[in-house]
């Protein structure tokens, strides 16, 4: 099997398929960028093409829709694919973008999973991510196995698109949920209170969420070490945003952290990971 994108998520993902003995190649467009899984034993392509000559199944971990089109369809990948290989794209992207390259795909006799995770960089180290997969029943079960070695919780949702779909209410709720613990911390740290113990004490409560349990330091600290940059978080909520439009749905918690995420990233924060949306809030509130 092949993987393509060794980024923050990429690379410990397909480090765990290699820990899996999986038959692994591995390709990235920065080089050095699959250190982890090459000293497991995954082989190194010097091209997409390269990566998806032997492969039956291909794994994406890729920024966005263009460069997963960049690596299919511009670098010679999908040519490279025999009929009834599996692409498994875990990028984020639209569910209009899955479909067309699932369509673009079938007409080769290769099969799309769009397989979107959850889960954070300490799930994807720890492959304890949380998997939303569209496709058809055959494919995902297919892929299944290899789905396995990077999560523990899959969910067949849909054809495919479906993935994505649940994908965007992910970064949805997120975006609340990030926001929603920044001014909790925020209102703890005006009150005089020790917000770590504030927050110690409501962790297992009702107020208990993983942006609590796994982000709320870095908030108090006010230091933000990658995990999920916010420039990408910023990207998934505009495909939220553009799918609520055309459907109709109302979504002012989102719209107002995207306006503030706009903001880090003109402020030269967007490789900061998403709890610095808690920046601002502390900002406008005097620490």
């Amino acid at each position: 099997m092949g993987f393509a994108g060794m980024g923050t998520m990429g690379a410990p993902m397909a480090a765990n398929l290699a820990r899996a003995d999986f038959a692994l190649t591995v390709w990235n467009r920065t080089p050095g960028r699959d250190q982890a899984p090459v000293a497991l034993g995954a082989r190194q392509a010097d091209s997409p093409a390269g990566l998806g000559a032997g492969s039956d199944v291909v794994v994406l971990c890729l920024t966005d829709a263009p460069q997963v089109d960049e690596v299919l369809f511009g670098r010679g990948l999908a040519d490279a694919l025999r009929a009834g290989a599996v692409v498994v794209d875990c990028s984020t992207t639209s569910p209009l973008a899955a479909q067309r390259v699932a369509a673009a795909l079938a007409e080769r006799g290769v099969g799309f999973v769009d397989a979107p995770v959850t889960g954070g960089s300490e799930g994807a180290e720890k492959g304890t991510l949380t998997i939303l997969c569209g496709g058809a029943d055959h494919d995902v079960a297919a892929v299944s196995p290899v789905l396995s070695a990077m999560g523990t919780t899959l969910t067949h949702l849909g054809p495919v698109g479906a993935g994505q779909w649940a994908k965007a209410v992910n970064q949805v709720i997120l975006a609340g949920t990030y926001l929603a613990v920044a001014e909790g911390v925020t209102l703890a740290m005006k009150s005089g209170l020790d917000a770590s113990a504030v927050v110690a004490a409501l962790t297992r409560g009702a107020a208990g969420s993983w942006v609590l349990e796994n982000r709320s330091a870095r908030m108090i600290a006010d230091d933000y070490p990658l995990g999920f940059k916010i420039e990408l978080h910023r990207k998934d909520l505009g495909i939220a945003l553009e799918l609520s439009r055309a459907l109709g749905a109302v979504l002012p918690v989102t719209a107002l952290a995207a306006t503030l995420e706009d903001g880090l990233v003109a402020e030269g924060h967007g490789g900061d990971d998403n709890s610095a949306l808690a920046r601002p809030i502390r900002r406008l509130s005097g620490l």
